[in-house]
C-alpha cells in the first residue's frame, strides 16, 4: 500500500551548487598589462613553495594566465621573486 505522504529519503545528500562562480580579475578590472616588477601582486598567483597556481584555482582566463606566468618568469629571472621558496607567504 502506498502512503499518501511518502517522503523520498536519500543515502547521500543532494549536491547543490552553492560555489561562487570564478571570474577573471583582469577582465573584470580591464587590466591590459601585467607588470613583472610588481612582486606583491604576482605573489597572489604563486603558492607557498613558489609554484605558479593553475587557472582552475585562480579563475583567470587563458590569455591572462599566459601573461601572468610570463611576468612571474621574468620577475624570477631578474631576482625580484625567488624560483623556489619555503613559506613565501
Amino acid at each position: 500500500m502506498a502512503q499518501a505522504n511518502s517522503d523520498i529519503k536519500y543515502l547521500t545528500p543532494i549536491a547543490v551548487d552553492t560555489k561562487k562562480k570564478k571570474y577573471c580579475r583582469f577582465r573584470k578590472s580591464r587590466i591590459k598589462y601585467i607588470d613583472y616588477k610588481d612582486a606583491n601582486f604576482l605573489l597572489k598567483f604563486v603558492n607557498e613553495q613558489g609554484r605558479i597556481l593553475p587557472r582552475r584555482i585562480t579563475g583567470t582566463s587563458t590569455k591572462y594566465q599566459k601573461k601572468v606566468s610570463q611576468a612571474i618568469k621574468r620577475a624570477r629571472h631578474i631576482a625580484i621573486m625567488p624560483y623556489v621558496g619555503d613559506l613565501l607567504k
